[in-house]
């Protein structure tokens, strides 16, 4: 396995805790290099405590031990979500990924780049960036050399982030950061579910169908108001809105309950709000703007309860992760556009020498 190890020998060494970490009013975040990952996000609550709202581990030397590898909010490549028979064809030559999920690629494989270790090639008190050569054959199937960056900075109680990337060959580039949310940190007495937790989707009607292992089968359809997958008829529905409803086990793919899909964002003027996460416990609110054009959501249905959580988090009886207990947000491209030409997104999903690959996204935390 090839990875671009190691930091900048002008970078000061990360913290006693093996962390780097930046801060701005009203927001603090830690990262390592180990798939570029925030381990801690720590904003302000309705009481004015502050509180770590992301998931991950205590010692930072367990996230290349877990096994289970949730990709807890890393940077997966070169193609996040999933490829269709693990296979894609480039000007009439098929590419075939490693099946890591069935019969499908996830995340581009387990070499993916939340496997590697990310160089720390610049460090401020309000920013990191973080680089990565992937060389032709380290991503299973995927051609010619790429060149990653990802920078994250606070300000103002926003955490940016914006990656780019350059490619030597033609090859799939589509990534995201994949971001778990508990809004109360685990500290609500009543539950740790996630379900009254509240989602906005205002620029969201459609949604791509799914089958059974969340594989989107090319139909793209409209959430009637009231339904499963509405977030958009009005603001702030809880998550669980349609807990009750006989298609929420399943909607996920599977027998699963809740969500693990691609919502289309439509028709959104450039910098507004296109996502708002909130919890009335907590009194936190999660603001996302994004240069993407949708966005996965998916609700922890595999969490099995196995895993800790971190000192920052829980209760004195409350220390384990349990099942739709968090939300992974994912703002991305179309999920195996890449193989669903009648979508328009093939080449907006592939990219060839003289281009640059780019992504933006933040988040800014206040109070509903």
């Amino acid at each position: 396995m090839a990875s671009t190890a190691g930091r900048r020998s002008d970078i000061p060494k990360p913290g006693a805790d093996g962390r780097y970490t930046i801060s701005a009013p009203g927001i603090k975040a830690q990262f390592i290099p180990y798939g570029a990952t925030l381990t801690n996000l720590f904003v302000k609550d309705k009481n004015g405590n502050e509180i770590d709202v992301v998931l991950g581990y205590d010692d930072a030397a367990y996230y290349p031990k877990d096994t289970s590898h949730p990709t807890y909010n890393s940077i997966p490549g070169r193609y996040a979500n999933r490829i269709s028979k693990g296979q894609f064809t480039i000007d009439g030559k098929t590419f075939r990924t490693q099946k890591n999920d069935g019969q499908n690629t996830l995340h581009s494989g387990t070499n993916n780049w939340s496997y590697r270790t990310w160089t720390v090639t610049s460090l401020s008190d309000t920013s990191i960036t973080f680089s990565l050569v992937d060389k032709e054959g380290d991503s299973t199937g995927m051609p010619g050399r790429v060149d990653a960056n990802v920078t994250y900075s606070v300000f103002n109680s926003t955490w940016s982030i914006k990656m780019s990337a350059t490619a030597t060959a033609k090859t799939p580039l589509m990534l995201t950061q994949h971001t778990y949310f508990n809004l109360d940190a685990y500290k609500n007495p009543a539950t740790p579910l996630i379900w009254d937790h509240t989602l906005s989707l205002p620029f969201s009607k459609r949604y791509l169908a799914i089958d059974s292992s969340a594989l989107p089968t090319g139909k793209i359809l409209e959430a009637a108001p009231g339904s499963i997958n509405d977030f958009h008829s009005k603001p702030n529905l809880a998550l669980g809105h349609s807990r009750s409803a006989s298609g929420f086990r399943g909607n996920c793919g599977g027998s699963c309950e809740g969500y693990n899909g691609f919502w289309l964002i439509e028709g959104a003027p450039k910098g507004d709000v296109v996502l708002t996460l909130g919890s009335a416990w907590s009194g936190v609110k999660a603001e996302m703007r994004t240069d993407q054009v949708g966005v996965v959501l998916y609700t922890c249905a595999w969490s099995d309860g196995s895993a800790n959580l971190k000192k920052t988090q829980g209760t004195g009886s409350r220390k384990k992760v349990e099942k739709s207990s968090c939300i992974a947000i994912e703002a991305q491209d179309y999920v195996d556009g890449i193989n669903r030409p009648e979508w328009g997104r093939v080449d907006a999903q592939i990219t060839g020498p003289g281009e640059v690959y780019s992504w933006e996204t933040s988040w800014t935390f206040g109070l509903m």
